[in-house]
């Protein structure tokens, strides 16, 4: 696939920590299959407020945010979105004519997930996390009704209060309790970082469990989802995440909804990179 920019072609951005390369593919491929003078590029930034003020002075028409920027971010923009600013994170910045959104598609991608995966909400549950992305699946497990969970976080202040916003209960750790659902929202596990090989949750408990759920998407079979498909788990994966939100995103920035033949073409063509 070859885009080649224009004087007039609208430019999408991604900010992360670590880019990667499932974004840029996905709608670089999305705007190619339907004709679109669109291009998208992952950046990294030491400076978020100057990057950001860049999407404006720019007339860059969308910008993904991932970590650690999603709560970062919200102080940076016009306005924001009242589901995302009731999950209190972002993930998604439109600029319209110099006036920046922001919303949280990772909050739509986890309520669409739960319900394809056909979940269900008696299920109890231990999130792992309590970053912004932590915040948008405890939000959309609330929101679906789930009324059993466990916030399990080393940092109590964010722990307990994310616990106590969506009505869990907050452990510093998950000892020997063994619900049927584990939740990772935290970067253990995540290709190229720190503790990429290392699993979000004791074997114990993985064991025990009836569902494991990974939103790291990098690499596409994590080390807890690679156990936990070995032990006959069933499972949601990072990469179902990312393809929900990015389709999500692209509907934001084009006002275009693709088809289920061309984001599964997308998908494919993106996980080739």
């Amino acid at each position: 696939m070859s885009l080649i920019p224009s004087r007039d072609t609208v430019l999408c951005i991604s900010l992360a920590g670590r880019p990667g390369t499932f974004g840029v593919r996905f709608h670089n491929h999305l705007y190619e299959q339907l004709g679109l003078d669109f291009y998208y590029k992952a950046m990294r930034t030491d400076d978020l407020p100057a990057a950001v003020a860049g999407i404006r002075a720019l007339g860059i028409r969308g910008c993904g945010v991932s970590m650690p920027y999603k709560e970062a971010c919200m102080a940076l923009v016009d306005e924001i979105d009242p589901s995302a600013a009731a999950i209190d994170s972002v993930n998604t910045l439109v600029n319209t004519e110099g006036h920046l959104k922001a919303y949280n598609t990772d909050y739509l991608a986890v309520r669409q997930l739960l319900t394809q995966h056909k979940v269900d909400p008696a299920t109890a549950f231990a999130l792992r996390g309590s970053g912004g992305m932590a915040k948008a699946v405890a939000s959309a497990l609330r929101d679906a009704g789930f009324g059993e969970g466990m916030i399990v976080a080393r940092n109590e202040q964010a722990g307990r209060g994310l616990a106590d916003v969506c009505g869990y209960r907050w452990l510093p750790e998950l000892g020997d309790l063994c619900p049927p659902m584990l939740i990772n929202v935290t970067p253990v596990g995540m290709a190229g970082g720190p503790e990429a090989q290392q699993l979000a949750f004791s074997e114990m408990a993985i064991a025990a469990s009836e569902r494991v759920f990974d939103v790291v998407a990098m690499p596409a079979q994590t080390p807890l989802i690679k156990l936990a498909e070995q032990l006959g788990k069933q499972v949601i994966t990072g990469l179902e995440v990312i393809a929900l939100q990015a389709l999500e995103q692209f509907v934001l920035y084009t006002g275009i909804r693709p088809t289920a033949e061309q984001v599964q073409a997308a998908v494919t063509y993106a996980r080739q990179g």
